[in-house]
């Protein structure tokens, strides 16, 4: 063990001399390049002591980085987390002239300017040397990230720390946010995923499975159902709420705390990850008591609310900080390039990618990759025992160049990079872990509704009411959940979806999802009927239904309840809706019921609109500025997929054991279910939906209950975080009820989450018709 011991201490002291060798001949390198960089006398002075002096400034300057830069960002964590990265380069630059001032008679001089510079390169040295002795190392690194973890856990309970690798095994559930089945595939039988081909190839590896989203196929309803088992009332990754003259926007902090309210008080359950759980890089928190970059919880007040550890953990180095802000400018000029040699090419379709949009491809594929994955990486190393993260790069990229372009695939080859270190790691932490794969969604590829057609969806409901219309089709700018982050690392208001001028209340909102619309009049109460908007806007629903880039419309009727609208005079009640014939015939299996389940939701829009689908092509037609699109059904974008290891129970034959269960004592439970679900269940809707006829894993809220069931099968019986009879209204400061069964922090956590907002303003005026956000 003592030679152990010294062969370590000798392989470290090889690595520190190697770094400042090599950071001092970058110094001298520099000295020579650049005019106002000096470590000479203006005498001038031997080569010897040049040396010496380049080697002391360079001793300087490791040692200043080593005790300053985690004291300095620890300070300037009030500093949104974009501008700290930025700060990077300023920050490092003045450590160097530090350093410089620091060598003896002085002999060490520079321009600030070139200060920035010099500091930015010798960083980046000392980084690519000691990384180059990490990879041959194994031990290093992981000590490495050892000391990373045990910064991120100081504060946490000795008897929450994760049990040996002879204990229960943790799991890590990582999404690959719009990676849909077919093109995990692809990917790997091309060589792309060499991590994921892999996983496939080994007989005793994972198992893959597709799942079927539903009618609202992106990440608002599909996480806020993984993570917190109900996506009831979700209709789209936007919607408008009559009764308190609001538009709900997923990514949007405000009602993403909103959406996690009403699902944890619908389930009664905190959610997938509150038994010693860490939600990373997320829409919504899972009841994770670990948090970083989570969405939900930018709009929380108070201490712990606005999860800075990740950010802290991550830019604490000062070698990732720099390794970062330069992969992030060259991220910024991959993209310009690719646009710019597309727009050359002549390549279609294609949409607008300038202005910021390079910077913000940049945050999502590079800063909160990074950010997320080494959060990941001092999760395994606290030994927690669920971990779910979001990784946003391709589902960004995939939006404006495509969901088979060479540039989403360049993405995917990254991804699988961040996916191999994961692995790597997961088999030399103290606790053994089962790493999960999924997905939220896929992706459709298609030419916008816009760039098809020469005018918005907005433009063409204008029309059909007989509103005018301006000359030429306005924009309609892309959602985008990078985009938001972007704006909540500035500490930016996000914007809520609308222009800033009100709309008339006779007016339509007209809100886009990808390939799904939305359409409502906020001046008729309650859901609007399809007699109601005849009597207002008569040629409406029939210029909407027979337009070629519209597959089909949802509506109320008061004769037949809600009815689906189609071309050439089709109209079929919902009861009568099928998969096999009419307007959802192209759509595949599975439609009819999700645009059913749909149609029960209280804040459904007056008109649903969902575009028309080529199943020859698989294309759709976004109603955003987006190539690669999600949101409603049609293609690619409703199957994502699911990847486990072997070890853990099928999800197909849990679906199984469900439905086995629930017909055995659905006679019994009848009337104790009745009365259970009154108080929180619309009639005739189950919080667990059933296993529909032909099997198959169906909806997100289904994936849910894989997972829960995994989690159980993997750290043995959990206490179960319910409470009946809990309405879930309380103040933050009343837990469970002493004896109620998951009382305790995690009940109380549970408590917390599902506080309601304060009621919005209504005095605002209401949002006009466009119904698009950055």
């Amino acid at each position: 063990m003592a030679d152990g011991k010294w062969r370590r201490a000798g392989a470290t002291l090889i690595r520190v001399i190697a770094v400042w060798a090599a950071s001092a001949l970058t110094l001298l390198a520099l000295a020579g390049i650049l005019p106002d960089f000096r470590l000479q006398s203006d005498d001038g002075d031997t080569i010897t002591r040049t040396a010496f002096t380049a080697a002391w400034g360079a001793g300087a300057f490791g040692l200043l980085s080593a005790l300053v830069w985690p004291v300095l960002v620890r300070a300037l964590l009030i500093v949104p987390a974009l501008v700290l990265g930025a700060l990077v380069f300023f920050l490092n630059g003045s450590l160097l002239l530090i350093a410089l001032r620091l060598i003896p008679d002085g002999r060490g001089d520079a321009a600030p300017e070139t200060a920035v510079v010099v500091a930015a390169v010798m960083s980046a040295v000392a980084s690519a040397t000691s990384t180059a002795f990490a990879v041959r190392d194994d031990d290093a690194y992981r000590r490495r990230l050892s000391r990373l973890a045990y910064r991120r856990r100081r504060g946490r309970p000795a008897d929450q720390g994760g049990p040996g690798r002879e204990g229960p095994p943790g799991t890590v559930f990582i999404q690959l946010d719009g990676v849909g089945h077919d093109a995990l595939v692809a990917a790997a039988a091309a060589g792309l995923m060499p991590t994921v081909a892999g996983w496939l190839a080994d007989s005793s590896g994972h198992r893959l499975t597709p799942w079927r989203t539903d009618w609202s196929s992106q990440t608002g309803a599909s996480q806020l159902a993984i993570l917190h088992g109900s996506n009831h009332d979700v209709p789209a990754f936007r919607w408008y709420e009559k009764e308190t003259r609001t538009v709900m926007v997923s990514s949007r902090p405000a009602s993403a705390l909103e959406m996690q309210r009403r699902a944890i008080e619908r389930t009664r359950d905190g959610g997938l990850l509150t038994i010693d759980g860490a939600s990373r890089g997320n829409l919504f928190s899972g009841g994770a008591g670990q948090l970083a970059l989570v969405l939900s919880m930018a709009a929380r007040r108070g201490k712990g609310s606005r999860s800075r550890a990740g950010y802290f953990a991550y830019f604490s180095d000062p070698a990732n900080a720099t390794r970062t802000a330069l992969s992030f400018v060259a991220e910024v000029v991959r993209e310009i390039g690719q646009s710019t040699r597309a727009r050359a090419r002549k390549v279609t379709p294609r949409v607008k990618r300038g202005g910021l949009y390079p910077f913000i491809r940049a945050f999502a594929t590079v800063v909160e990759r990074d950010v997320v994955v080494a959060a990941v990486l001092g999760d395994l190393f606290a030994g927690r025992t669920a971990v779910y993260a979001d990784l946003v790069a391709y589902d960004e990229v995939a939006h404006h160049s495509g969901p088979h372009s060479r540039d989403a695939e360049k993405v995917l080859e990254r991804l699988d990079r961040s996916l191999a270190l994961i692995a790597k790691i997961a088999d030399r932490t103290p606790r053994a872990y089962r790493i999960v794969l999924l997905s939220d969604h896929g992706q459709s590829p298609g030419e916008t509704f816009a760039g098809k057609y020469g005018l918005t969806l907005k433009d063409l409901v204008r029309a059909g009411s007989g509103l005018p219309v301006p000359r030429r089709a306005q924009r309609t700018r892309s959602a985008s959940e990078a985009r938001d982050a972007v704006r909540i690392a500035l500490h930016r208001p996000v914007e809520g979806g609308v222009d800033e001028q009100a709309a008339k209340l006779s007016d339509p909102i007209v809100l886009a999802s990808g390939n799904l619309g939305l359409i409502s009049f906020p001046d008729i109460g309650g859901r609007a009927s399809r007699e109601q908007i005849d009597r207002r806007h008569p040629a409406l629903l029939s210029t909407l239904a027979n337009h070629p880039g519209i597959g089909f419309l949802l509506v109320r009727s008061e004769e037949h309840g809600s009815v689906v609208l189609g071309p050439g005079g089709a109209e079929v009640p919902i009861a009568e809706l099928s998969d096999e014939e009419g307007p959802l015939a192209v759509f595949g299996a599975g439609a009819a019921d999700a645009v059913r389940r749909t149609d029960t939701f209280p804040h459904v829009a007056d008109i649903m609109v969902n575009s028309m689908y080529d199943p020859g092509t698989g294309t759709v037609h976004a109603f955003e500025e987006q190539i690669g699109s999600h949101g409603g059904l049609g293609g690619e974008q409703s199957r994502p997929f699911l990847l486990w290891p072997r070890g853990l129970t099928d999800p197909l034959d849990i679906m199984a054991a469900e439905s086995a269960e629930s017909a055995e004592s659905a006679e019994s439970a009848e009337s104790a279910e009745s009365a259970e679900s009154a108080e929180s269940v619309e009639p005739g809707e189950s919080v667990s939906a059933p296993v529909p006829p032909g099997g198959g894993l169906v909806g997100a809220e289904a994936v849910h209950r894989v997972l829960t069931r995994w989690l159980q099968e993997s750290s043995g019986p959990q206490v179960p975080v319910r409470a009946e009879g809990f309405a879930g209204a309380g103040p933050v400061d009343e837990p469970f009820p002493p004896g109620v069964p998951g009382a305790g922090p995690t009940a109380a956590r549970t408590a917390q989450a599902i506080q309601p907002l304060p009621p919005p303003n209504r005095q605002d005026p209401a949002p006009d018709a466009t119904g698009t956000t950055a």
